[in-house]
Protein backbone atom coordinates (compact mmCIF):
# COMPACT_ATOMS: atom_id res chain seq x y z
CA UNK A 1 0.00 0.00 0.00
CA UNK A 2 1.85 3.31 -1.34
CA UNK A 3 -0.38 5.32 1.00
CA UNK A 4 0.96 5.92 3.98
CA UNK A 5 -2.61 7.66 5.37
CA UNK A 6 -4.23 4.99 4.43
CA UNK A 7 -2.88 2.36 6.43
CA UNK A 8 -5.29 1.79 9.88
CA UNK A 9 -4.11 3.20 12.91
CA UNK A 10 -1.66 1.33 14.73
CA UNK A 11 -2.61 -0.08 18.27
CA UNK A 12 -0.46 0.73 21.56
CA UNK A 13 1.28 -2.86 20.96
CA UNK A 14 1.77 -2.41 17.29
CA UNK A 15 4.08 1.18 17.45
CA UNK A 16 7.37 -0.88 17.26
CA UNK A 17 6.06 -1.91 13.62
CA UNK A 18 4.46 1.42 12.79
CA UNK A 19 7.68 3.19 13.67
CA UNK A 20 10.00 0.37 11.42
CA UNK A 21 7.44 0.62 8.48
CA UNK A 22 7.78 3.84 8.70
CA UNK A 23 11.53 3.62 8.19
CA UNK A 24 12.09 0.76 5.97
CA UNK A 25 9.34 3.46 3.77
CA UNK A 26 11.45 6.22 4.03
CA UNK A 27 14.66 4.11 3.51
CA UNK A 28 12.42 3.12 -0.30
CA UNK A 29 11.37 6.39 -1.06
CA UNK A 30 15.37 7.69 -0.54
CA UNK A 31 16.84 4.79 -2.87
CA UNK A 32 13.97 5.72 -5.44
CA UNK A 33 14.46 9.06 -5.22
CA UNK A 34 18.36 9.08 -5.27
CA UNK A 35 19.32 6.47 -7.05
CA UNK A 36 20.90 5.07 -3.99
CA UNK A 37 21.98 1.42 -3.54
CA UNK A 38 20.65 0.65 -0.17
CA UNK A 39 19.28 -2.99 -1.66
CA UNK A 40 21.57 -4.83 1.83
CA UNK A 41 20.03 -2.09 4.09
CA UNK A 42 16.33 -2.37 3.06
CA UNK A 43 16.33 -6.20 3.01
CA UNK A 44 18.06 -6.27 6.33
CA UNK A 45 15.11 -3.34 7.82
CA UNK A 46 12.27 -6.44 5.66
CA UNK A 47 13.97 -9.55 7.80
CA UNK A 48 13.78 -7.68 11.50
CA UNK A 49 10.49 -6.03 10.85
CA UNK A 50 9.04 -9.72 9.86
CA UNK A 51 10.45 -10.89 12.61
CA UNK A 52 9.36 -8.09 15.07
CA UNK A 53 6.07 -9.18 13.06
CA UNK A 54 6.23 -12.67 14.10
CA UNK A 55 7.24 -11.95 18.14
CA UNK A 56 4.40 -9.73 18.34
CA UNK A 57 1.26 -11.39 16.52
CA UNK A 58 2.41 -15.21 18.01
CA UNK A 59 2.31 -13.93 21.30
CA UNK A 60 -0.97 -11.41 21.62
CA UNK A 61 -2.48 -11.01 25.50
CA UNK A 62 -6.08 -11.47 25.08
CA UNK A 63 -6.68 -8.12 25.92
CA UNK A 64 -4.83 -7.30 22.65
CA UNK A 65 -6.90 -9.82 20.87
CA UNK A 66 -10.09 -7.95 22.34
CA UNK A 67 -8.58 -4.43 20.93
CA UNK A 68 -7.90 -5.60 17.20
CA UNK A 69 -11.53 -7.12 17.66
CA UNK A 70 -12.45 -3.38 18.44
CA UNK A 71 -10.69 -1.74 15.41
CA UNK A 72 -12.45 0.90 13.74
CA UNK A 73 -10.87 -0.06 10.67
CA UNK A 74 -11.62 -3.61 10.83
CA UNK A 75 -14.41 -5.26 8.40
CA UNK A 76 -17.82 -5.03 9.56
CA UNK A 77 -20.93 -7.46 8.44
CA UNK A 78 -21.28 -5.06 4.97
CA UNK A 79 -17.94 -4.96 4.30
CA UNK A 80 -17.88 -8.92 4.00
CA UNK A 81 -21.21 -9.56 2.60
CA UNK A 82 -19.82 -6.97 -0.26
CA UNK A 83 -17.00 -9.42 -0.44
CA UNK A 84 -18.20 -12.86 0.05
CA UNK A 85 -21.47 -12.61 -0.97
CA UNK A 86 -23.07 -11.11 -4.05
CA UNK A 87 -26.81 -10.14 -5.17
CA UNK A 88 -27.74 -8.96 -1.56
CA UNK A 89 -31.60 -7.79 -1.09
CA UNK A 90 -32.07 -6.22 2.25
CA UNK A 91 -35.14 -6.93 4.02
CA UNK A 92 -36.29 -3.95 6.62
CA UNK A 93 -38.68 -3.87 9.69
CA UNK A 94 -39.94 -6.79 12.22
CA UNK A 95 -43.36 -6.48 10.92
CA UNK A 96 -44.30 -4.73 14.80
CA UNK A 97 -42.49 -1.58 15.41
CA UNK A 98 -39.99 -0.49 13.21
CA UNK A 99 -36.89 -1.09 11.50
CA UNK A 100 -33.32 -1.38 13.46
CA UNK A 101 -30.44 -0.66 11.48
CA UNK A 102 -28.00 -1.73 13.71
CA UNK A 103 -29.28 -5.49 12.59
CA UNK A 104 -29.56 -5.58 9.08
CA UNK A 105 -30.75 -8.60 7.04
CA UNK A 106 -32.11 -10.38 3.40
CA UNK A 107 -31.50 -12.74 1.07
CA UNK A 108 -28.01 -13.32 -0.50
CA UNK A 109 -26.19 -15.74 -2.66
CA UNK A 110 -23.15 -17.74 -1.46
CA UNK A 111 -21.07 -19.25 -4.66
CA UNK A 112 -24.32 -19.78 -6.22
CA UNK A 113 -26.10 -21.06 -2.89
CA UNK A 114 -28.78 -18.75 -2.26
CA UNK A 115 -29.10 -17.75 1.70
CA UNK A 116 -30.38 -15.35 4.53
CA UNK A 117 -27.78 -13.67 6.18
CA UNK A 118 -28.49 -11.29 9.25
CA UNK A 119 -25.83 -9.68 11.59
CA UNK A 120 -24.84 -6.43 13.73
CA UNK A 121 -23.22 -3.79 11.76
CA UNK A 122 -21.51 -0.99 13.32
CA UNK A 123 -20.75 2.60 12.03
CA UNK A 124 -16.97 4.01 11.83
CA UNK A 125 -18.07 7.67 12.56
CA UNK A 126 -20.49 9.68 14.16
CA UNK A 127 -22.97 9.79 11.99
CA UNK A 128 -22.91 5.85 11.34
CA UNK A 129 -22.73 4.92 14.77
CA UNK A 130 -25.77 7.11 15.54
CA UNK A 131 -27.51 5.30 12.51
CA UNK A 132 -26.15 1.98 13.86
CA UNK A 133 -26.50 2.32 17.18
CA UNK A 134 -22.69 0.83 18.10
CA UNK A 135 -23.72 -2.26 16.66
CA UNK A 136 -26.26 -2.23 19.61
CA UNK A 137 -29.60 -3.61 18.52
CA UNK A 138 -33.08 -2.90 19.83
CA UNK A 139 -35.95 -5.49 20.41
CA UNK A 140 -37.17 -4.57 16.46
CA UNK A 141 -33.79 -5.96 15.44
CA UNK A 142 -34.27 -9.61 17.35
CA UNK A 143 -37.71 -9.43 16.13
CA UNK A 144 -36.89 -8.77 12.27
CA UNK A 145 -33.58 -11.94 12.25
CA UNK A 146 -36.50 -14.11 13.76
CA UNK A 147 -39.01 -13.07 10.91
CA UNK A 148 -36.31 -13.71 8.50
CA UNK A 149 -35.18 -17.10 9.83
CA UNK A 150 -38.45 -18.06 9.87
CA UNK A 151 -38.82 -16.96 5.92
CA UNK A 152 -35.47 -18.87 5.56
CA UNK A 153 -37.19 -21.60 7.14
CA UNK A 154 -40.04 -21.71 5.15
CA UNK A 155 -38.15 -22.09 1.61
CA UNK A 156 -35.58 -24.68 3.43
CA UNK A 157 -32.44 -22.26 2.70
CA UNK A 158 -29.74 -21.59 5.42
CA UNK A 159 -29.37 -19.32 7.76
CA UNK A 160 -25.81 -17.32 8.11
CA UNK A 161 -25.77 -15.03 11.22
CA UNK A 162 -22.81 -12.57 11.23
CA UNK A 163 -21.91 -11.41 15.59
CA UNK A 164 -20.38 -8.05 16.14
CA UNK A 165 -21.73 -6.58 19.22
CA UNK A 166 -20.70 -4.97 22.27
CA UNK A 167 -24.25 -6.04 23.66
CA UNK A 168 -28.09 -5.37 23.60
CA UNK A 169 -29.08 -1.53 23.85
CA UNK A 170 -29.85 -1.35 27.64
CA UNK A 171 -31.74 2.17 27.20
CA UNK A 172 -34.81 2.49 28.44
CA UNK A 173 -36.94 2.03 25.61
CA UNK A 174 -35.55 -1.07 24.51
CA UNK A 175 -37.10 -2.55 27.99
CA UNK A 176 -39.91 -0.78 27.04
CA UNK A 177 -40.33 -3.13 24.38
CA UNK A 178 -38.98 -5.81 26.07
CA UNK A 179 -36.03 -6.35 24.32
CA UNK A 180 -35.50 -9.35 27.48
CA UNK A 181 -38.51 -11.64 25.71
CA UNK A 182 -37.07 -10.75 22.36
CA UNK A 183 -33.85 -12.19 22.74
CA UNK A 184 -35.03 -15.00 24.75
CA UNK A 185 -37.84 -15.93 21.63
CA UNK A 186 -34.74 -15.93 19.68
CA UNK A 187 -32.74 -18.49 21.32
CA UNK A 188 -36.06 -20.85 21.51
CA UNK A 189 -37.03 -20.56 17.91
CA UNK A 190 -33.58 -21.08 16.63
CA UNK A 191 -33.37 -23.96 18.51
CA UNK A 192 -35.74 -25.66 16.64
CA UNK A 193 -35.29 -23.97 13.50
CA UNK A 194 -35.80 -27.15 10.30
CA UNK A 195 -32.89 -25.41 8.52
CA UNK A 196 -29.13 -24.83 8.57
CA UNK A 197 -27.62 -22.29 10.84
CA UNK A 198 -24.03 -20.85 10.11
CA UNK A 199 -23.07 -18.02 13.23
CA UNK A 200 -19.60 -16.67 12.86
CA UNK A 201 -18.08 -13.68 15.55
CA UNK A 202 -16.00 -11.53 13.43
CA UNK A 203 -15.47 -8.80 15.88
CA UNK A 204 -17.04 -8.13 19.20
CA UNK A 205 -19.48 -10.92 20.96
CA UNK A 206 -21.19 -9.80 24.06
CA UNK A 207 -23.45 -11.33 25.88
CA UNK A 208 -27.07 -11.76 25.10
CA UNK A 209 -26.82 -9.23 22.65
CA UNK A 210 -24.74 -11.56 20.55
CA UNK A 211 -26.15 -14.75 21.47
CA UNK A 212 -29.54 -13.62 20.48
CA UNK A 213 -28.07 -14.36 17.05
CA UNK A 214 -25.85 -16.95 17.99
CA UNK A 215 -27.75 -20.44 18.30
CA UNK A 216 -26.25 -22.58 15.57
CA UNK A 217 -25.72 -25.60 14.14
CA UNK A 218 -21.93 -24.29 13.76
CA UNK A 219 -20.24 -21.64 15.64
CA UNK A 220 -16.91 -20.05 14.09
CA UNK A 221 -14.78 -17.19 15.13
CA UNK A 222 -12.53 -15.05 12.88
CA UNK A 223 -8.88 -15.90 15.16
CA UNK A 224 -9.04 -12.27 16.27
CA UNK A 225 -12.61 -12.00 17.74
CA UNK A 226 -13.95 -12.61 21.26
CA UNK A 227 -17.64 -14.31 22.64
CA UNK A 228 -18.34 -13.60 26.51
CA UNK A 229 -20.86 -13.02 28.63
CA UNK A 230 -19.91 -9.19 29.47
CA UNK A 231 -17.27 -7.42 28.50
CA UNK A 232 -13.64 -7.30 29.83
CA UNK A 233 -14.04 -3.33 31.52
CA UNK A 234 -17.72 -4.46 33.28
CA UNK A 235 -16.04 -7.31 34.70
CA UNK A 236 -13.49 -5.61 35.67
CA UNK A 237 -15.92 -3.17 37.62
CA UNK A 238 -17.12 -5.93 39.09
CA UNK A 239 -14.37 -7.98 40.17
CA UNK A 240 -11.44 -4.93 41.11
CA UNK A 241 -14.01 -1.97 41.33
CA UNK A 242 -11.81 -0.29 38.61
CA UNK A 243 -12.61 -1.10 34.37
CA UNK A 244 -8.05 -0.64 34.44
CA UNK A 245 -8.46 -3.82 35.29
CA UNK A 246 -9.72 -5.24 32.18
CA UNK A 247 -6.32 -6.80 30.60
CA UNK A 248 -6.99 -9.09 33.84
CA UNK A 249 -10.22 -9.52 33.08
CA UNK A 250 -9.69 -10.89 29.88
CA UNK A 251 -7.15 -13.22 30.34
CA UNK A 252 -9.46 -14.84 32.98
CA UNK A 253 -12.61 -14.91 31.38
CA UNK A 254 -10.83 -17.14 28.37
CA UNK A 255 -12.81 -15.14 26.02
CA UNK A 256 -10.21 -15.45 22.69
CA UNK A 257 -11.34 -17.63 19.89
CA UNK A 258 -8.82 -20.06 20.86
CA UNK A 259 -10.13 -20.59 24.57
CA UNK A 260 -13.29 -21.41 23.78
CA UNK A 261 -12.18 -23.77 20.88
CA UNK A 262 -10.26 -25.32 23.32
CA UNK A 263 -13.49 -25.78 25.40
CA UNK A 264 -16.02 -26.90 22.31
CA UNK A 265 -17.72 -23.68 23.02
CA UNK A 266 -16.71 -23.03 18.96
CA UNK A 267 -16.07 -25.32 16.43
CA UNK A 268 -13.89 -23.75 14.14
CA UNK A 269 -11.41 -20.96 14.23
CA UNK A 270 -10.92 -18.81 10.77
CA UNK A 271 -7.54 -17.81 10.78
CA UNK A 272 -6.52 -13.92 9.44
CA UNK A 273 -4.12 -12.40 7.90
CA UNK A 274 -0.97 -11.16 9.71
CA UNK A 275 -2.12 -8.20 12.26
CA UNK A 276 -5.60 -8.60 11.77
CA UNK A 277 -8.07 -8.71 8.76
CA UNK A 278 -8.39 -5.02 8.56
CA UNK A 279 -4.86 -5.37 7.63
CA UNK A 280 -6.37 -7.70 4.43
CA UNK A 281 -10.21 -7.38 3.73
CA UNK A 282 -10.26 -9.46 1.00
CA UNK A 283 -7.23 -12.05 2.30
CA UNK A 284 -10.11 -12.43 5.31
CA UNK A 285 -12.97 -12.67 3.45
CA UNK A 286 -11.54 -15.07 1.25
CA UNK A 287 -10.82 -17.52 4.63
CA UNK A 288 -14.25 -17.11 6.00
CA UNK A 289 -15.88 -17.68 2.42
CA UNK A 290 -13.81 -20.84 2.13
CA UNK A 291 -15.50 -21.71 5.84
CA UNK A 292 -18.74 -20.87 5.42
CA UNK A 293 -19.00 -22.79 1.95
CA UNK A 294 -17.55 -25.69 3.32
CA UNK A 295 -20.04 -25.83 6.51
CA UNK A 296 -22.99 -24.69 5.19
CA UNK A 297 -22.81 -27.82 2.52
CA UNK A 298 -22.13 -30.38 5.17
CA UNK A 299 -25.56 -29.09 6.69
CA UNK A 300 -27.40 -29.04 4.20
CA UNK A 301 -27.04 -32.70 3.27
CA UNK A 302 -28.69 -33.21 6.84
CA UNK A 303 -32.09 -34.09 7.64
CA UNK A 304 -34.07 -31.73 9.22
CA UNK A 305 -35.00 -34.54 12.51
CA UNK A 306 -30.43 -35.02 11.85
CA UNK A 307 -30.40 -31.36 12.19
CA UNK A 308 -32.52 -30.71 15.45
CA UNK A 309 -30.58 -33.78 16.81
CA UNK A 310 -27.11 -32.63 16.13
CA UNK A 311 -27.98 -29.20 17.51
CA UNK A 312 -29.81 -30.10 20.66
CA UNK A 313 -26.47 -32.80 21.56
CA UNK A 314 -23.95 -29.26 20.66
CA UNK A 315 -25.58 -27.27 23.14
CA UNK A 316 -26.77 -29.89 25.48
CA UNK A 317 -22.72 -30.77 26.03
CA UNK A 318 -21.88 -27.11 26.33
CA UNK A 319 -20.17 -26.00 29.73
CA UNK A 320 -19.78 -29.53 30.79
CA UNK A 321 -17.01 -29.55 33.48
CA UNK A 322 -14.91 -33.02 33.37
CA UNK A 323 -12.29 -31.71 36.20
Amino acid sequence: MNDRSALPEPLDFEKPIAELENELHQMREKAQSGNMELNEEISALEGKLGELREEIYDNLTPWQRVQIARHTARPFMLDYLTEVFDDFCELHGDRLVGDDQAMPGGFAMLEGRRCVVIGHQKGRNTKENLQRNFGSAHPEGYRKALRLMKMAEKFKIPVISMIDTPGAFPGIGAEERNIAEAIARNLREMMDLKTPIVTVVIGEGGSGGALGIGVADRVLMLENSYYSVISPEGCAAILWKHRKHAPEAAEAMRLTAGDLAAMRLVDEVIPEPVGGAHHDVRGASRSLKEVLIRNVDALTELSDQELLDERYEKFRVAGQWNG
